[in-house]
């Protein structure tokens, strides 16, 4: 087998973002991904920067939290019991463009949770939604460099508070590690094609430096903080906005 190149962004295309893929498989898929990011305390990281934010901003009002590429549902959550653990107020916006995994999302959350999952594509006009936080959780990477750079600027211009993307760093040791553990562990078969993939379409830290960059969002607003197992917290806290009830 060829030595992969992981000196620059894989333009490889995974199972899981293709329309074809039945329904059952997808869901499956999912679950092994929410197993995945438990073990990786993927959810940590951003729960680490909301703390921030609430510690900056404070908590008069209810919080708008937008996750784009929402998948199974399952960071949103984990803010939700972050939120309750703290006494913040949150309301929670879950986006992904596959209806089917908005539905498996919306029936592994209790109802009484503050969230609504919205089935959509990112750049799609006629969902403009007002949001004081954008996240975003292993999803960076689905976007090609010119996705990336739009998708910056979209958050940028939406998110009243702040923004934070959380993904992966692409590395040979997590890249072959991925290679494998999911054939050991008998996972989906889509993680098993998906995994190696995507980090190979994960970021270094001059990827990050350039597509901000590109998008126009001055680097020394932004963050871009490494954290173990391989994962890039890349994100900005805004300056209160001129409002009383910020």
């Amino acid at each position: 087998m060829p030595r992969r190149d992981l000196s620059r962004r894989s333009a490889g295309h995974e199972l899981m973002d293709a329309d074809w893929v039945d329904v059952a498989t997808f869901e499956g898929c999912l679950r092994d991904l929410e197993r995945i990011n438990g073990w990786t305390r993927s959810y940590a990281l951003t729960l680490r920067w909301l703390d921030r934010l609430i510690a900056r901003h404070g908590a008069k009002r209810p919080l708008v939290v937008l996750d784009v590429g929402s998948g199974h549902g399952d960071m949103l959550r984990r803010i939700w019991r972050w939120a309750r653990g703290r006494g913040v107020e949150v309301r929670l916006i879950g986006m992904d463009r596959s209806p089917h995994a908005t539905a498996a999302a919306a029936r592994a959350t209790p109802h009484q949770a503050p969230i609504r999952y919205l089935t959509a594509e990112l750049f799609d006009e006629r969902h403009e939604l007002a949001t004081d936080v954008v996240i975003s959780a292993m999803f960076a990477h689905h976007l090609d460099d010119a996705g990336v750079v739009r998708f910056l600027r979209w958050m940028e211009a939406r998110a009243r508070l702040g923004w934070l993307i959380n993904d992966l760093h692409r590395h040979p040791l997590p890249y072959h590690v991925s290679r494998y553990a999911p054939r050991i562990l008998r996972m989906n078969r889509l993680v098993r094609h998906d995994a190696a993939l995507s980090v190979a379409r994960g970021f270094k830290r001059g990827d990050w430096q350039r597509l901000l960059t590109r998008a126009e969002v001055a680097l020394p607003l932004v963050t871009i903080a490494w954290h173990f197992p391989f994962r890039y917290a890349v994100g900005r806290i805004k300056p209160c906005p001129a409002d009383p009830t910020c």
